[in-house]
């Protein structure tokens, strides 16, 4: 029982805030031998041409504010595309778009998901570079120069951007504990890039050589997430470009990031069933090393080890080292308790919103795997799945 718990508390420190840093020191070492990787310089002559895809499906209430963000991008004049998919959109998205000549606008009446609506807008892309990005987010006026800029190096074959929360000051607990989640994860895609490549992008806003993209079944739940990793498995890096940035509002609520953080980890365990080749450390020594380490142990099973210990540690010898561990978890819980009273009297205690919100997390992902395995699709999981 004793090895049990050690191992489990091992497991679950070294997947939230171990491997980080460890990672930390690896970068340092790595630094120290090679020197910091140098980012290619942006050149106007060398930039690629690249288009910018944009899927969007009833956005009206957005689509004035990202087609005029997406305007003052700056990129050397004739190497930039906008493409729009609206797809299925019975609002006034299309009509809004198609006032904009310099965007070009794929619409059919039919809906068919998020992801039939990148495939098809695939098709008509002709450049080297393709960038995809939310319609309800923002970019960084020189985000795509910055995306850009690194496929110089051919080795590269994805690039992937930095997502950032905005928040005011009355942010919920979902605000404020995605805002820091975001944060360290920014922090972890910084040194998983300098130490070999970013295990994943973000929908939000990454790019993908147009040679190496591949469409992914219709059904996948993180279809940025494979992508990405698709590209990978090729043996290309996925470079990490904190600036390049898209601006995203907060979850309104912890309910609805709940739902957001339930289907991602359903997508997932998807994900990693179906990438059973980045598994192979002789294939990806370093690869499978970062995909394990950042993501496999989260989406399995440490949401299961923190319940495991809790339990083994109440029948555990009451040693002085023991109860100070069940205490802390005791408190630490607690904590999460108290943040989800405050969060439902909407009483903001920053204090309470980490503890509150790693416990969401994990939550949600013991609640993603159950309805994954179990295929009981509720109207939560459907309707998750139709905003895609």
């Amino acid at each position: 029982m004793i090895i049990i718990f050690w191992l489990s508390f091992f497991i679950v420190f070294y997947t939230f805030a171990g491997y980080g840093i460890f990672l930390y020191f690896l970068i340092k070492i790595k630094r120290a031998l090679k020197g910091r990787r140098i980012i290619p310089l942006a050149d106007n002559d060398t930039l690629p041409d690249c288009t910018l895809v944009v899927a969007a499906y009833n956005e009206e209430s957005y689509m004035e504010d990202k087609i005029t963000n997406c305007l003052k991008l700056n990129y050397p004049q004739g190497k930039l595309k906008l493409l729009f998919v609206t797809d299925g959109s019975s609002d006034k998205t299309p009509d809004i778009i198609s006032k904009y000549p310099q965007v070009q606008l794929l619409h059919q009446p039919q809906r068919a998901g998020k992801i039939a609506a990148v495939h098809r807008a695939m098709e008509y892309v002709t450049t080297e570079i393709a960038v995809f990005t939310d319609a309800n987010t923002f970019l960084n006026a020189d985000a795509i120069i910055n995306i850009c800029r690194h496929y110089a190096d051919k080795t590269v074959g994805c690039v992937a951007g930095e997502k950032r929360v905005q928040m005011d000051e009355n942010a919920d607990a979902s605000a404020a504990g995605e805002g820091f989640y975001w944060k360290y994860e920014s922090a972890l895609k910084k040194w998983d890039s300098e130490l070999y490549s970013v295990v994943g992008a973000a929908g939000e806003l990454f790019s993908v050589r147009k040679s190496l993209y591949q469409d992914v079944p219709a059904d996948t739940v993180l279809d940025d997430f494979m992508i990405s990793m698709l590209i990978a498995a090729k043996g290309y890096r996925i470079v990490y470009e904190p600036e390049a940035y898209a601006i995203e509002n907060a979850s309104e609520n912890v309910s609805e990031e709940l739902k957001r953080k339930i289907r991602i980890a359903a997508g997932g365990i998807q994900s990693i069933l179906r990438l059973p080749q980045l598994f192979n450390p002789f294939k990806f020594p370093v690869l499978s090393f970062q995909y394990v380490s950042h993501r496999v142990l989260r989406w399995t099973v440490t949401p299961f080890l923190l319940i495991l210990i809790f339990v083994l540690n109440a029948f555990l010898p009451r040693t002085f080292l023991y109860n100070s561990i069940f205490v802390a978890q005791i408190l630490f819980y607690f904590l999460a308790f108290l943040g989800f009273i405050m969060e439902k009297r909407q009483i903001r205690i920053k204090a309470l919103f980490v503890p509150y919100y790693f416990c969401v997390m994990n939550f949600a992902v013991l609640m993603g795997i159950i309805r994954y395995f179990t295929k009981k699709q509720s109207a939560v999981w459907e309707k998750a799945q139709r905003k895609q």
